[in-house]
C-alpha cells in the first residue's frame, strides 16, 4: 500500500466519497446519523458548506479515495475559535495507520487554519479503537454523556465529549 495523500474535497468526490459514508453510517455503531441516510442528507451533512465553515477533506492511496473527515467550527460565532471534525475510512482500509496519518493532517491543518483547540462532542463510549487513537493523539475525555448513543449491539451507550488544545 502506498502512502495515503490528502487534499480537500470538491463536488467531483462525492461519487468516492458516498460509499464509505453509506458503508461506515450503515453499522448504526459509531455515528449519530441514520443508518439508512439518504444520499443527498449525507451529501449535506457531510460535504463542504462555506457558509458553516465546514471543510472537507479526502485520503487518497492509489488514486482510490480510502477516507474522509470534515473541519469545522464546533461553535458558531464565540466559540469558532474551537475545531470539531469527523473521519471515515473504508472498512478496507481500516487498521493500517490511514485513520492516524489522516487525523494528523486534519489536527495540523486546524491548528494551521486558525483553531486553538478541538473537540468531539459524540465519541460512542463503546468506540474503543475511536478513543484509543484520539488519546493518543492529545484527546482527553472531558466529559460522558450516559445513554446518549443507542448502539445495535451494546444497547444504551455513552458519548464521550473529548477536547485538546492545539
Amino acid at each position: 500500500m502506498s502512502h495515503p495523500a490528502f487534499r480537500e474535497a470538491d463536488g467531483s468526490d462525492w461519487a468516492a466519497i458516498w460509499p464509505i459514508v453509506a458503508e461506515v453510517v450503515r453499522t448504526g455503531d459509531t455515528y449519530a446519523l441514520p443508518p439508512d441516510i439518504s444520499e443527498e442528507a449525507a451529501c449535506i451533512a457531510w460535504m463542504p458548506d462555506p457558509e458553516a465553515g465546514r471543510r472537507t477533506f479526502v485520503a487518497v492511496v492509489d488514486d482510490a479515495v480510502v477516507g474522509t473527515a470534515y473541519l469545522r467550527p464546533n461553535l458558531p460565532g464565540p466559540g469558532d475559535h474551537v475545531a470539531n471534525a469527523g473521519w471515515m475510512i473504508a472498512p478496507t482500509h481500516e487498521g493500517r495507520g490511514v485513520g492516524r496519518a489522516f487525523a494528523e493532517h486534519v489536527i495540523e491543518e486546524a491548528r494551521r487554519s486558525g483553531y486553538t483547540a478541538m473537540q468531539f462532542n459524540a465519541v460512542v463510549a463503546l468506540n474503543r479503537r475511536a478513543i484509543a487513537l484520539w488519546k493518543s493523539l492529545g484527546f482527553q475525555v472531558v466529559g460522558t454523556v450516559p445513554g446518549a448513543f443507542r448502539h445495535p449491539v451494546g444497547g444504551l451507550a455513552g458519548v464521550h465529549v473529548m477536547h485538546r488544545e492545539l
